[in-house]
Parts: structure tokens; C-alpha cells; sequence
């Protein structure tokens, strides 16, 4: 049985096949530039100054605020400088940048032994010193998403190994190269808030990550693969909670209202590595794929400059039209070459000028493709309307902030309107308006 959702596109290119082939390989850079702001929730605060050396898995940041996490140096060496720079927000981040010494020294580490023997209550705390956030994108902090609170109970622990975007296959290589460690993730997560149930699943456009992750699961307590049917945003959280287990995540609700917390792949391997390894989030996966001389799936130094990466890949074969990180449908077009990449950077997509090219909006012709695509069950006809009226509580009304910027709406419009991109300007305005206790 193949499980998935209601409505989503199939995607008529997805650009995997160059890199899903590539095996894993480490890249070690001479300096990384640590953002503060890798994680939803308040910005850390750097407790290191320029001049100071550090070692690997040093604290060079504390946390703040409850979905607050710490940042650790990915690399041994000298503090060259704490500065803001313009980064994938409105406004400057803070970033701590380390010159590499290359002696790879090492703080001491306090790892805690087997998943399946340590002591349960000690493993959100061992993960929130880690400093694990969520590796697929959003970035939510990993410990605050399994602190439930009172009355509230989990069911079942879904681990997304779907990677449904385009170009991206840093997930399917962790999953065939290191299946254990996304078990081994699952338990622990599974063991902390006693959940008995904890399914792994994927699209079945990856048999040989379904099938090595079947040799993983095999005799762990409660742990299951499910094979998905390929289908885009599968990944998307609702949709995955969907297709699994038939639920329905209730409109401005989250998945622990149903019972159910999903955990991406990486995720899971980041919290194995602190249970077992007592070692913090300094490193992942990112696939590095589009135009560029040699693509690849690189273990990259968290703060790792993407300048550094394209040059060791070979740079362009022809000149660049834009970078992202992330995929065609949902990734974030980078200001710059010299920004670094984060812990939740699962791809570095380069388009030539040609893919690059923005498409000049048609009229609507009133074909109700974006109603029959919306995975939400939206209607981006008429928040369109609203938005380009700026019609903020009209847009609201119809439900905006639950659109979760898929970008299935735009993909089918044959006019080439701009759907996903008004709702993402119209969902920061509301929540900025949200946040100075202003009327919408």
C-alpha cells in the first residue's frame, strides 16, 4: 500500500537524478561565518569575541527567549570577528566568524550511550544542548517541539524522509548512507515521550532509501517504513500527517492537536549523533546541484560560505542567473556569494539566466487550477484579489496564514501569476501587524 494525500502537483521536472547517485563526501573550509539567527525564535547571544580561540563543539552563542538554541563552533580557531551582515532576512544578522587552524580540536564531549539505555529523561535536554533545530526548513527548535505540555499527548512520532522538492537529494543520501543514525534518532525521540508508534516514510521515487531503511528498522520496537507516492509537497507536514495517518491538523492548529509530531531525517541523525555521541549540530548534508561544474552531496561545517562551496565544486560552467537555498518551488534566492549557509540549508540550487528568467504575469483567466492544486484546500483566486488590494483582514478571512507557501498554485497557473508570492508578502504583513498588537 502507497500512501499519500489529497490534491498537490506532480512535478514534470525535479532535477534529482545528477546528484542522487553521488555519495556523500566531506568538505572542510578555511573559515565559517555562524549566523545567530539559524532557528525560529530569538536570535543568540554571542558569548565569544573577536581575538578568543575555539574549539570544535565550543558554545559560541547562548540561547534566548523559550525557542531559544545555542550555536557551537564547527570548526577549531580563532574568533576573526562578531558583525552583522545582510543574510535571508529583512534585516542584518549577527554571525560569528572562526579562520579555520585546521587542528581540529575538540571540546569534551558528555555522550550518553545506546538510545535504547539511556535514561529517557535525559534526552530533550542532550538535544537542546545541541542546539538541534529542524534540518528540513523550518528550522523549529527540535527540544521545544517534544517538551509537551500538560494534557497534551503524542501518538505517533512521523519521520519525513519524503524530500519532495526539486534538485534536493541530501536527505536520500543520509537515508542510504546512514540509516542507523535516523533509526537511532527516531528511538530516542520515541523513548523521551514514550511513544509507542514511530513511522519513517518516503517517497517511492527513493527504493533504495525504502529498502535500507527497512534493514535499519528491522527488530526496532515500533518502528515501521511507509512508502509514499511521489507526489509534491508530500513533505509538507500536514500532507505527510495526512497520507499516514488520515488525520487532519485543525486550521491555525499543530500536529500535537491530533496527537502526531514529524521529524525530519536529518533531524532524527542530529539527535542520534547527541545521544550517542554527545556531539552538537556543527555539521549536515547539503546538496550542491544545478550550474555548477560538479555538483555534489557535501558533509559541510555549519557556516560554511557558499562562495567556498561553488569554487571547490569548480564554480559555473555559464554565468549564474541565481542561487537558493532550497529547491525550485520553495527555496530563498541568496543576496549574495559570501553569505554562509545554516543548519536547516539542505541545498544550494544554482539556475542559469535562462531558468532564472520571471515569467510576466497574465490576466486570471478563472480556470480554478490553483483551487484543484491547493494541498490546503484554499482558494488563491480570491486571496489574490485580496492581496493585490491589500485587503489584509479579507485576506485573512479566506485563510492565508494557512497557506504554507507550497507554491503548487503558481506551478499550474497558466497565466504565470505570482500566487505564492503575495501570500508570503501578505502572511509577513499580518504577522508583523500580529506582533505590534495592530488591527489587520
Amino acid at each position: 500500500m502507497k500512501y499519500t494525500f489529497k490534491r498537490g502537483v506532480h512535478l514534470s521536472y525535479g532535477g534529482k537524478s545528477v546528484t542522487s547517485v553521488l555519495p556523500v563526501r566531506e568538505y572542510v573550509t578555511d573559515y565559517v561565518k555562524l549566523p545567530m539567527s539559524m532557528h525560529i525564535g530569538a536570535p543568540s547571544e554571542p558569548c565569544v569575541k573577536k581575538g578568543d580561540l575555539v574549539k570544535i563543539g565550543q558554545v559560541v552563542a547562548n540561547p534566548v527567549g523559550p525557542l531559544g538554541i545555542p550555536v557551537h563552533a564547527s570548526v577549531s580557531g580563532e574568533v576573526t570577528a562578531v558583525e552583522k551582515i545582510p543574510y535571508l532576512m529583512k534585516d542584518p544578522v549577527t554571525v560569528v566568524s572562526i579562520k579555520n587552524d585546521f587542528r581540529e580540536e575538540w571540546v569534551e564531549l558528555n555522550p550518553l550511550g545506546s538510545v535504547e539505555s539511556v535514561d529517557p529523561a535525559l534526552i530533550v535536554p542532550a538535544i537542546r544542548d545541541a542546539g538541534i533545530c529542524g534540518m528540513g526548513g523550518a528550522s523549529f527548535p527540535t527540544h521545544v517541539k517534544l517538551t509537551l505540555k500538560p494534557g497534551q499527548k503524542c501518538d505517533v512520532i512521523i519521520v519525513n524522509g519524503a524530500e519532495c522538492e526539486t534538485h534536493l537529494t541530501a536527505d536520500h543520501r543520509l537515508m542510504l548512507e546512514f540509516p542507523q543514525r535516523v533509526v537511532d534518532g527516531l528511538r530516542a525521540a520515541m523513548r523521551a515521550l514514550n511513544v509507542e508508534n514511530g513511522v519513517i516514510a518516503i517517497e517511492d521515487n527513493k527504493p533504495d532509501a525504502i529498502e535500507a531503511m527497512k534493514r535499519a528498522a528491522a527488530g526496532r520496537d515500533g518502528v515501521q517504513v511507509f512508502e509514499l507516492k511521489t507526489k509534491y509537497p508530500q513533505g509538507g507536514e500536514k500532507q505527510l500527517i495526512d497520507a499516514v495517518t488520515k488525520k487532519q491538523v485543525p486550521s491555525g492548529g499543530l500536529p500535537i492537536d491530533i496527537g502526531v509530531i514529524v521529524l525530519n531525517v536529518g533531524t532524527c541523525a542530529a539527535i542520534a549523533d547527541a545521544i550517542i555521541d554527545g556531539m552538537p549540530l556543527i555539521k549536515r548534508i547539503t546538496t550542491i546541484t544545478g550550474c555548477v561544474r560538479h555538483p555534489a552531496n557535501l558533509m559541510l561545517p555549519i557556516g560554511t560560505i557558499v562562495e567556498d562551496i561553488i569554487g571547490y565544486l569548480g564554480g559555473f560552467p555559464e554565468e549564474p542567473g541565481k542561487i537558493t537555498f532550497g529547491g525550485a518551488m520553495t527555496g530563498l534566492c541568496i543576496p549574495n556569494m559570501q553569505i554562509p549557509m545554516m543548519k536547516s540549508t539542505n541545498g544550494i540550487v544554482v539556475f542559469n539566466e535562462r531558468e532564472a528568467m520571471s515569467m510576466e504575469e497574465g490576466p486570471c483567466i478563472r480556470c480554478a487550477k490553483c483551487v484543484h492544486a491547493c494541498p490546503i484546500g484554499l482558494n488563491p483566486y480570491r486571496i489574490k484579489v485580496e492581496a493585490d488590494a491589500d485587503r489584509l483582514d479579507a485576506a485573512k478571512k479566506l485563510n492565508v496564514m494557512d497557506c504554507m507557501l507550497c507554491g503548487c498554485c503558481s506551478y499550474v497557473c497558466p497565466s504565470r501569476r505570482w500566487l505564492s508570492a503575495s501570500f508570503k508578502i501578505v502572511k509577513e504583513k499580518l504577522m508583523r501587524q500580529a506582533k505590534g498588537g495592530q488591527k489587520a
